[in-house]
């Protein structure tokens, strides 16, 4: 028999090319499903278009862990592709964080995120948010690498957020406290300019992940551009929550003014086979009272 790829080994192949991985990210099933259509080898479950989707409230820590899980649970029930989850700030103290990272990896994530945000953590580009000190950050990765040790088969991806409040040096002095401690992947929240890019790819072991808000601080660089700065991953968080919010409003209002588009819309074929009618069809075909008429 075969023995099955875990999600963890499936990303560790990934970063082990030492290409730049392009990462769509998803918001649900459906979200995350077209993405593995379109042939994209990871994806990451936003929690800013998470706690959009689900909620329909801001990303400012309304979502708790178990609406989060489920949430992440159903995306990795849907798709083949490995999916980073966004555990925030771990839900409270340090053994908080490891129970974050153990359900983590019970529910299918290749990798988990936990930050250093005071709690109620906020969305990296939006304005109020804090971090804590150094002793309680540098607690909560080392816990998470503790569960990941203890066996939960899962990397740890370690943000930190310090740059807006504290300045680029104790940002990268944090991240590199973060892999000294054994975090797999680091990301460095909101760089404001090229130069601070460079200067944190180049201090910094390992894969890193910027983190690329159409709109936001970040320069919205090309998948090129990143990876000659020094970038592993290129997560783009709100490109499909934005585009599928513009597509909706605009169709609503069309609707209203009595002058639906049609061609606005997906094909009635294309859209079936991609939810999956098509391949449910052939599946039951193999069982006879299944089958409908």
């Amino acid at each position: 028999m075969t023995k099955q790829i875990s999600p963890a080994d499936k990303l560790r192949a990934l970063l082990a090319t030492g290409d730049l991985i392009t990462m769509p990210c998803c918001f649900d099933a459906l979200s995350a499903k077209l993405i593995e259509q379109e042939g994209f080898g990871l994806t990451f479950m936003s929690g800013f278009s998470a706690s959009a989707s689900r909620i329909g409230e801001p990303d400012l820590g309304l979502m708790s862990y178990g609406e989060v899980l489920d949430q992440a649970r159903n995306i990795t029930d849907a798709v083949s592709i490995p999916v980073i989850g966004d555990g925030d700030t771990g839900y409270g103290n340090a053994m908080n964080v490891r129970r974050t990272v153990a359900g983590f990896a019970k529910a299918g994530c290749a990798a988990v995120m936990i930050e250093d945000q005071l709690a109620p953590k906020r969305c990296g580009h939006t304005k109020g948010k804090e971090v804590v000190g150094r002793d309680e950050a540098f607690d909560r990765i080392k816990a998470a690498v503790d569960a990941r040790e203890a066996g939960a088969d899962i990397l740890i991806l370690a943000r930190t957020d310090a740059r807006h409040q504290h300045g680029l040096s104790e940002a990268i002095d944090r991240a590199a406290k973060f892999a000294e401690l054994g975090a797999d992947i680091l990301f460095v929240e909101a760089p404001k300019t090229v130069a601070e890019m460079r200067e944190l790819c180049a201090a910094l072991p390992g894969p890193k992940m910027a983190n690329i808000v159409e709109g936001g601080e970040t320069p919205d660089l090309t998948p090129d551009e990143l990876s000659d700065i020094g970038y592993q991953i290129a997560a783009y968080p709100l490109s499909l929550m934005a585009a599928a919010m513009k597509a909706m409003v605009e169709t609503l209002q069309l609707m209203k003014a009595g002058k639906p588009r049609t061609d606005m819309l997906m094909d009635w074929g294309q859209l079936r086979n991609r939810i999956g009618f098509d391949a449910y069809y052939e599946e039951s075909e193999r069982y006879a009272t299944s089958k409908r008429g």
